[in-house]
């Protein structure tokens, strides 16, 4: 089994190769290898008390932030709490993510009301939304056409994206886009609000529709009564542009190092499961404060195999599954989270100026024989 690589600049270089023969039914049995590896470690079972102590924090930290925000009154000291709840915030909905891929509670109904309550209630952001885009996501990450992450309509992320006509003005940003995403990413709080919204009130399937509405309702209209009540008009916008602004910018800042600039998967080509997580994601390496401030989604390749695995263990199981993909001779992608933002930025430039990308997209217009082989190297 030869491995094939280009000497690109920089990123990961995949290629298809084809197996000895017209199947590798092997292939599939690997990530069952591997979860049994992973489950006769115990690193799926339950941490209550590490979540029951988090799901406590929730309203305690939310009633002393609101606590704050009433003793400062209408003070421009405000914009110091405004901050403050973008944190509070971004850190619950990350609990409420948790919650959604059932590694709190065994019962999924807990697990479900939990993320609900959490989302809805606290956050302001639908679960029924949330849950429909985020499992398309998993099931299909980076697929063409499939994974929705990848279907933004300001950014152009595939090649196919960025040759749709626009007028002159929207091509020279497209062209550019990679220093405009970040600044781009201030917007997503308030996007995160309006498509919950949209969606509760569409005809769009949503479970518990009156209770999603009703929770969203009392966190964002009494969200905005509380602030527009102590604070003055002036002072009520800067302080939601900051809050807004901060909670989008946190939120983004921790998802687009996952995926972004790693290779594309074209519509309709087939992969075993590991491989098809495991190559499409890549791993934000630092100590147990970055595991903290990024909510466990810089071991995003361990939580894309394993979605129901708690947090705590993600860490704990990262040097067993990256043995076992290198003993497979799948790559396993890891890098430093500053280094992750300049290879986003680049890949999404060079998207965007219409290089088809010889390290990130090979699979774009890749047609693989049946149980062609995903082989891959990191970058030098």
């Amino acid at each position: 089994m030869a491995l094939e690589v280009d000497p690109a600049p920089a990123g990961t270089v995949v290629r298809a190769l084809p197996a000895e023969g017209p199947s590798r039914p092997e292939h599939a049995e690997d990530f069952t290898a591997l979860a049994s590896i992973v489950r006769s470690s115990g690193l799926l079972r339950r941490r209550y008390g590490y979540y029951w102590a988090k799901l406590i924090a929730v309203p305690v930290v939310t009633i002393l932030s609101i606590g704050l925000f009433l003793v400062l009154g209408d003070s421009w000291w405000q914009l110091f709490t405004a901050v403050l709840f973008a944190f509070v915030f971004t850190q619950i909905a990350f609990l409420g993510h948790d919650a959604a891929h059932r590694q709190i509670f065994r019962s999924g109904r807990w697990n479900d009301w939990t993320s609900l309550v959490i989302g809805n209630l606290f956050v302001g952001m639908s679960y029924g939304w949330w849950q429909h885009k985020h499992t398309r996501h998993h099931a299909n990450p980076n697929r063409e056409g499939v994974d929705p992450d990848i279907d933004l309509p300001v950014v152009a992320f595939t090649p196919a994206q960025a040759t749709v006509p626009r007028p002159p003005v929207f091509r020279w940003v497209i062209g550019h886009q990679g220093w405009f995403f970040f600044p781009i990413l201030l917007l997503e709080g308030l996007s995160l609000h309006a498509s919950s919204v949209r969606r509760v009130l569409s005809r769009a399937p949503v479970q518990r529709r009156p209770v999603e509405i009703a929770f969203l309702a009392v966190r964002i209209l009494g969200f905005l009564a509380l602030v527009f009540v102590v604070l003055s008009p002036g002072k009520a916008a800067v302080f939601l542009a900051v809050q807004l602004g901060l909670f989008g910018f946190y939120m983004g800042m921790s998802f687009a190092p996952n995926h972004k600039g790693m290779p594309l998967v074209p519509h309709d080509l087939k992969i075993d499961f590991l491989r098809r997580q495991v190559l499409m994601s890549r791993n934000i390496h630092g100590s147990r404060v970055l595991d903290f401030m990024m909510g466990g989604l810089n071991y995003q390749i361990e939580h894309h195999l394993f979605p129901s695995m708690p947090r705590p263990h993600l860490r704990r199981a990262a040097p067993t599954i990256r043995e076992f993909c290198t003993t497979a001779g799948v790559l396993y992608t890891e890098t430093t989270l500053i280094e992750s933002y300049a290879i986003v930025t680049r890949y999404i430039n060079r998207v965007g100026l219409g290089e088809k990308d010889p390290f990130a997209c090979p699979l774009v217009e890749l047609r693989a024989t049946p149980g062609a082989i995903i082989l891959t190297r990191p970058r030098a």
